[in-house]
């Protein structure tokens, strides 16, 4: 008897390591909790708050990356959430900024420039931004944080279109098991012998 192969319905999926938009977020959530502990007393429900956005946003890739095996619906709506804690955790290092005294680099700011310039580093870590966080000045530390929150949001917002694109032009699970049992039933697999 001639089977045909069925078609995967579970995708690969994971592997959230690899994205971009992860390595950032971790750094992000290493940062900002070496920041918070140098610059926000830890009894300030902000310290935790930021903590917990950065937290929150590498968590979202994450979990999105693995759920979207079995729902693109639950991986499109966590990078969302990532990108909008991202957001929120942006917002914070920027009242730091503004509440301290304490410009905001603008884009075209040299200094601005190098910190975007070491996303290009070949086994960029944490390790890569330590000194700009835990050994700068508070105005530089937030501003390093802030150019690699602008980075990651570049990159969530391009994840997000590509997610939207797959899922309307692929379906989630509900289509590929329609198709799956439509194709087995087609043939001859479904029916009893």
């Amino acid at each position: 008897m001639n089977t045909i192969p069925t078609p995967s319905i579970i995708p690969p999926h994971g592997g959230y390591r690899t994205l971009k938009s992860y390595q950032n977020a971790e750094i992000i959530h290493d940062g900002t909790v070496a920041f918070c502990r140098r610059f926000v007393p830890i009894t300030s429900r902000t310290h935790d708050q930021m903590v917990q956005a950065a937290r929150s946003g590498k968590q979202n890739i994450a979990e999105g990356s693995s759920a979207s095996g079995t729902s693109r619906k639950t991986e499109l709506k966590l990078v969302g959430v990532a990108r909008a804690s991202l957001e929120e955790l942006l917002q914070d290092y920027l009242d730091y900024l503004r509440q301290h005294g304490l410009p905001v680099w603008p884009k075209d700011d040299k200094r601005a420039k190098g910190i975007r310039g070491l996303a290009y580093k070949e086994d960029r870590s944490y390790r890569t931004y330590r000194t700009y966080v835990e050994e700068a000045a508070p105005e530089v530390a937030a501003n390093a944080m802030i150019c690699l929150i602008h980075q990651t949001n570049y990159l969530l917002d391009k994840q997000l279109k590509e997610l939207e694109r797959r899922f309307l032009e692929e379906g989630g699970i509900t289509e590929r098991l329609f198709s799956a049992r439509r194709d087995a039933r087609e043939s001859g697999q479904g029916t009893a012998q």
